[in-house]
């Protein structure tokens, strides 16, 4: 908590105390209902079934496919109470969070949790009861009454649970919500909204098999918890193949450490920009951090030559789009990133490489890595110059849209360097003195063309 700015320990301390003041004020509303009379073993028993399920569920987030997001399952258990405890049976079990096994938890964020969720419980449940929704285990004939006040208790409970959670965001790291990826933060969302309808199956069932109800709903969506955890595995599998693959493209020139991560990168902004739904961005993605794998084919003193190439030379380097494709051909799950690959070099207008296509010929892949490639090359430090700022990068780019590049890839860069501005990468030291010399000239940068000569 020590690094925490101050209006973020503020906003945290607030949060802390105004939950503590809800769960406190609910203990005593549920110990007074206790009375004989009042509150039976039954309604005891709920409670702490939901709790234990809120828990369990709470110590167990589920993946979701969009990066920097995870969602529990824990407030189905928690909007279930709404409808068989009310607000305050819902703020005691949301407040259980803080009890939560996830590893790498603090206790200050525990605090936090279980103070937001049982503020977010108890702001549903008194909206369930003002729009007459009816507490305890629903009667068959009367379920249908329960639905309107229970969309609105989910309707009050996930805005505000999403709202706890960004202003905690933006306070501790200074990442406004709006900087969040709209594609996530959508779906993120929606997975909310639909695990919340659980809660009410979990109500409506607990009147003719109780505490199994919870079993019977929530066991599907941990069996889909397993499958997510697979496949964020297998994602996991694949970055640290393409990051080695990476690692040994770029051992061959000091100056470009980096380069492919940032042609990732650029390519990502430029197929976002242009609508590209999320499997074909993490295809661009791949195919920027390889783009240049080919490269391990070429002899490393072609790559570091300094002054003209011969022919012989520049046809080496002029395979290493084919010798990419050979290299990564049998990685199955690069699917059309093949494309970009192998046709990266092509130009707008026809006189590129290794094929000479023109157009629309060219693969949608590759007239972005093209942008982006160029981009970077220009942007980035190199040893016979310096980094060039990125508007002389981009005014380039335009200079050379229509002939080199494609207008409307170029187009699209310069919209998503508008609202995403570009960090150029660090200041690269020279190299050792021993190391070899890196060569006077880059394939990738438009403004520095290899040159060419005949003969050995």
């Amino acid at each position: 908590m020590r690094e925490l700015s101050w209006p973020a320990r503020a906003y945290l301390v607030t949060v802390i105390a105004l939950g503590v003041g809800v769960v406190a004020h609910s203990a005593t509303t549920l110990g007074q209902a206790m009375a004989p009379g009042h509150l039976g073993t039954e309604e005891l028993g709920t409670l702490l079934v939901l709790a234990l399920l809120f828990l369990v569920c709470e110590s167990m987030p589920t993946l979701l496919n969009v990066e920097q997001f995870a969602v529990s399952v824990s407030f189905s258990a928690a909007l279930a109470a709404v409808v068989l405890l009310g607000p305050e049976g819902t703020a005691l079990v949301g407040f259980t969070a803080v009890f939560s096994v996830r590893p790498g938890l603090p206790l200050v964020k525990r605090l936090f949790n279980g103070a937001q969720f049982a503020i977010c419980g108890h702001a549903a449940g008194w909206v369930y009861v003002r729009l007459g929704g009816r507490i305890g285990v629903p009667e068959v004939h009367a379920f249908d009454d329960l639905i309107g006040p229970y969309v609105a208790a989910t309707a009050v409970f996930v805005p505000l649970n999403i709202l706890l959670t960004l202003t905690m965001i933006r306070l501790a790291t200074g990442v406004r919500a709006v900087e969040v990826p709209m594609r996530g933060l959508a779906q993120f969302l929606l997975s909310y909204l639909g695990y919340g309808t659980f809660g009410l199956l979990v109500a409506g069932l607990w009147a003719t098999v109780q505490s199994i109800s919870a079993v019977l709903v929530l066991v599907p969506l941990f069996v889909a918890r397993w499958a997510f955890g697979q496949y964020h595995a297998q994602q996991r599998s694949y970055d640290a193949t393409i990051a080695a693959l990476c690692q040994a493209v770029e051992t061959k020139d000091y100056y470009t450490r980096g380069h492919c991560t940032r042609v990732s990168a650029a390519s990502s902004m430029i197929a976002q920009e242009i609508g590209m739904g999320q499997e074909r961005l993490r295809a661009i993605r791949y195919a920027g951090m390889l783009h240049d794998v080919g490269k391990l084919g070429v002899p490393t003193k072609v790559l570091q030559k300094e002054g003209p190439l011969t022919e012989e030379e520049f046809a080496a380097i002029q395979l290493h789009p084919m010798r990419g494709l050979e290299i990564v051909r049998g990685i199955d799950f690069l699917d059309e990133a093949y494309a970009g690959i192998m046709h990266h070099h092509e130009r707008h207008d026809g006189r590129g490489y290794p094929m000479g296509l023109a157009g629309d010929e060219i693969p949608e892949f590759a007239r972005i890595i093209a942008v982006a490639d160029a981009f970077d090359s220009m942007t980035s430090d190199r040893s016979y110059r310096g980094a060039r700022p990125v508007e002389v990068a981009v005014e380039e780019l335009r200079k050379n849209a229509g002939t080199q590049f494609d207008p409307v890839m170029v187009s699209a860069f310069v919209k998503a360097l508008e609202h995403q501005p570009w960090q150029p990468p660090r200041r690269v030291e020279p190299p050792p003195p021993d190391a070899d010399e890196a060569a006077v000239k880059d394939h990738d940068d438009p403004t520095m063309p290899i040159e060419v000569v005949s003969g050995p």
